[in-house]
């Protein structure tokens, strides 16, 4: 029965430990409406189609709440079911964004498991940096709320926000501690940092580790509400395996509900107790899941298949290569053209396509080495800091572009 009403909240980061923690706190216990998450500074249009595409009953902003009437049949405002406590919309690097549906009992499954892994105690408490419309933001106030703390919303992340803060985690992508580590961030005063969100550049790791961090490595999506494997191990409770498609597979206590208004989606995204992700992957000889990359973003190019994703990590290795991403683009002789969008170590001298592809081609099979060199001087973000796949895809994007 979808008998619990849904709002939508629309508050600012900087309410992470105020009222956006209240009503969560409020979703969460059942004492409240469930809640979906959106980010206030969105554009209107945008706003417009995720409030029409979720149907939430009232809008919560900082003025107040409205409620939402439908205007007929086609407007109906349904709502969850009991044990749904928030609904976020996924960002989606491609495809439609869907609405998901997290109960509270996955909510707290999923923040006990993090607390008991990387061996928080009470009262510690975290700061949050991620947007809270965003799974890997609002597991650090499910956090916070389990831990007894309220945490410390930071608009912006700078290298004095870590010694200023007084946390002692903190959730980040890889952008995020990027710049931490460039800006000669002292990440000694957090005992720990969660990295995902997105593939971690080559040395990122060793470079905050030589800056007094510690790291820890997290997989997972907003169906697993969020990280539920860390460093390769899956959290207590949690399974994982590879498919006969190649494809991770995710069991246990942390999984979605379902795709709100979306039960045709819930039923491809489920066997039985599996949630079938869109990742390939492998588990090597010590148990650890090792993340190929995304299937959706297989390219086909002369009949063989590449993993963008195994390409960009190459291409991060290489020298004069600060960031790098793969996507395939139309080609006519090629079906797919692997190409490489490089933010280059140093724009006077950026690396030219032929030392890209004989580093690639050392390491990978040669159809894999790229047949195409964009530079850029920053790549495209989506807002939870993984790259915008679609912009990379555009052969627009490139004018303008040094190089």
């Amino acid at each position: 029965m979808t008998t619990r009403p849904l709002h939508a909240v629309l508050l600012p980061a900087a309410e992470a430990g105020g009222r956006l923690l209240d009503a969560l706190a409020a979703a969460l216990d059942g004492t409240g409406p469930a809640i979906l998450p959106l980010d206030p500074a969105l554009p209107s249009g945008r706003l417009d189609s995720l409030l029409a595409a979720f149907a939430p009953a009232a809008i919560e902003t900082a003025a107040g709440t409205t409620r939402l009437t439908a205007a007929g049949p086609s407007a109906a405002r349904p709502g969850v079911r009991p044990e749904v406590a928030v609904v976020i919309a996924t960002a989606g690097s491609t495809g439609q964004p869907k609405g998901t549906e997290l109960s509270a009992a996955a909510l707290v499954a999923s923040a006990r498991a993090s607390l008991r892994r990387i061996g928080a105690r009470p009262g510690e408490r975290w700061l949050c940096c991620l947007p809270p419309s965003h799974v890997s933001g609002l597991q650090v106030l499910v956090r916070s709320l389990l831990s007894g703390a309220a945490p410390v919303a930071a608009a912006r992340l700078t290298a004095g926000t870590i010694a200023e803060a007084g946390c002692a985690y903190a959730s980040l992508v890889p952008t995020q501690l990027r710049r931490l580590v460039d800006a000669g961030a002292d990440l000694t005063a957090l005992r720990a940092i969660l990295l995902g969100g997105a593939a971690i550049p080559h040395g990122l790791l060793a470079a905050a580790s030589a800056a007094g961090g510690t790291v820890i490595t997290t997989y997972g999506m907003t169906e697993t509400c969020g990280g539920c494997v860390y460093d390769g191990m899956p959290l207590d409770g949690v399974s994982a395996q590879i498919g006969d498609d190649g494809r991770i597979r995710i069991a246990g206590p942390v999984l979605f509900s379902g795709y709100r208004l979306r039960p045709d989606l819930t039923a491809l995204a489920r066997d039985g107790r599996w949630f079938v992700t869109s990742d390939l992957g492998a588990v090597d000889a010590a148990g650890r899941l090792v993340v190929r990359g995304r299937a959706d973003e297989v390219i086909i190019t002369g009949g063989e298949k590449v993993v963008a994703s195994e390409v960009a990590a190459v291409l991060g290795s290489c020298p004069g290569v600060r960031e790098a991403a793969v996507v395939g683009r139309p080609d006519a002789e090629w079906g797919q053209r692997v190409t490489a969008i490089v933010v280059p170590a140093d724009p006077a001298a950026p690396p030219e396509l032929a030392t890209l592809r004989a580093h690639v081609r050392g390491r990978l099979p040669g159809y894999a080495a790229p047949r195409a060199l964009v530079l850029v001087a920053r790549l495209p973000l989506l807002p939870s800091g993984k790259p915008d796949l679609a912009r990379l895809r555009d052969p627009a994007m490139d004018a303008g572009t040094p190089g």
